[in-house]
């Protein structure tokens, strides 16, 4: 494979991503820092399809990225390959406000053809390959400049082992026929709304207790107020307020700013400061939040002892089923949902639908009929199904 030297200009940019506009996937990477910003800063890029690979310098003087990013937004004849691709789409979608289309995600992947939950890097390159990878320059500071050739050497090794994988695991999961099983998985990956921030709705994301319209409306109000301040700054929005003080504010509003200096977790300028001044408009002018805007309260009746109990049996029949079909079980079902369903819901779980439901959904449902039970056999756990006379073992399902 050739690795070309670090891409520092438009030129040479276009000329990589011209030949990859024809290729039949390209793997990504990126690294970037954000403990310190708000948006997170990109540092470089890797790509590689399998043939050529480099990383791009989007800190370079003069250098346009228009020409990778429209081959990873427009382009939809190349799959782009990730591996835990989340915040790799994110700072994507934030240059651009669109997201890589069609998108392939390793470590989804490995859910579909293993027990692997979150399968790291490292780990997929070591089973895979029989690599192990240098990870000395995993923590470094990628803003600095000039990079040293082991972090660029570790950070191409990214995206050329990953070109090297995901063919291997593409062919596995046709061998398995589980790749369609994937395909909502992406496609969830790739949504923009994943990415989109409506400062409007964060109030959803702070734990606080209680239904009232005062307090809830207090707290929408603050959410979208520190957002807008965070992105303002370009600081982490732990960095303006913490949400534990986020909701004592809306639960606990101070009559007056001199106040906020008793507040836990507000420093004692608060009390006279601008920023101070801001949050108290936005206590002094927040609404009540509307009826149609309530949280919904929790779907089914209160589990209570025997329902927890149900939803425990659940969770041992998703093991179970898990480890026969050798899928991980986190795929297959989340543990609220089965708490839901044992709780008497029936629709809108994904475990009751298409291939979950094949695979799952319908052994959940006749456990918690009374239908299927627990059996041992040869010193193995067994799912049975309950009928007249003793229990029959159930057949376990074959792969493809």
């Amino acid at each position: 494979m050739k690795i070309h030297d670090l891409i520092t200009s438009t030129d040479e940019l276009r000329g990589i991503c011209d030949r990859f506009a024809t290729a039949d996937f390209v793997a990504v990477d990126t690294e970037f820092m954000r403990e310190s910003t708000y948006w997170p800063l990109l540092c470089l890029v890797q790509i590689s399809d399998g043939k050529e690979a480099a990383a791009v310098d989007p800190l370079a003087e003069g250098i346009d990225l228009k020409p990778l990013l429209d081959l990873l937004t427009e382009n939809e004849d190349v799959l782009k390959v990730f591996h835990a691709g989340g915040q790799d789409v994110e700072i994507i979608y934030n240059l651009t406000g669109k997201t890589p289309h069609p998108i392939f995600d390793t470590q989804i992947a490995m859910m579909a053809i293993s027990q692997s939950e979150q399968i790291g890097y490292s780990n997929l390159v070591e089973s895979w390959l029989g690599t192990a990878i240098d990870k000395g320059a995993r923590f470094t500071d990628w803003s600095r400049r000039p990079l040293t050739e082991r972090q660029l050497e570790y950070a191409v090794g990214d995206v050329t082992y990953l070109s090297k994988i995901f063919p291997k695991i593409l062919k596995k999961l046709v061998k398995t026929g589980r790749g369609a099983w994937l395909n909502q998985e992406m496609e969830r990956l790739a949504d923009p709304s994943n990415y989109a921030t409506d400062p409007g709705t964060l109030w959803h994301r702070v734990r606080a207790s209680g239904r009232n319209p005062q307090m809830l409306g207090r707290l929408k109000a603050l959410a979208a107020w520190r957002e807008n301040e965070a992105q303002d700054k370009n600081i982490p929005r732990g960095r303006i307020m913490r949400d534990e003080t986020l909701a004592d504010l809306a639960s606990h509003p101070p009559k007056k700013q001199a106040d906020l200096a008793k507040v836990r977790g507000l420093s004692n300028g608060w009390k006279d400061n601008d920023i101070g001044k801001r949050l108290m408009k936005v206590l002094d002018n927040a609404e009540p939040l509307p009826a149609d805007e309530m949280p919904e309260r929790k779907r089914g009746a209160p589990l209570g002892k025997e329902g927890a109990l149900v939803a425990d049996l659940l969770k041992l029949l998703l093991k179970i089923r898990a480890r026969e079909i050798d899928v991980a079980a986190r795929l297959i079902a989340r543990s609220d949902d089965m708490e839901q369903l044992a709780a008497g819901v029936r629709k809108g779980l994904p475990m009751l639908e298409g291939w979950r439901f094949e695979e799952f959904g319908r052994d959940a449902l006749e456990l918690v009929e009374g239908k299927l039970g627990f059996g041992v056999e040869n010193g193995r756990l067994k799912i049975a199904r309950i009928g007249e006379g003793p229990l029959a073992p159930v057949p376990e399902n074959q792969e493809a």
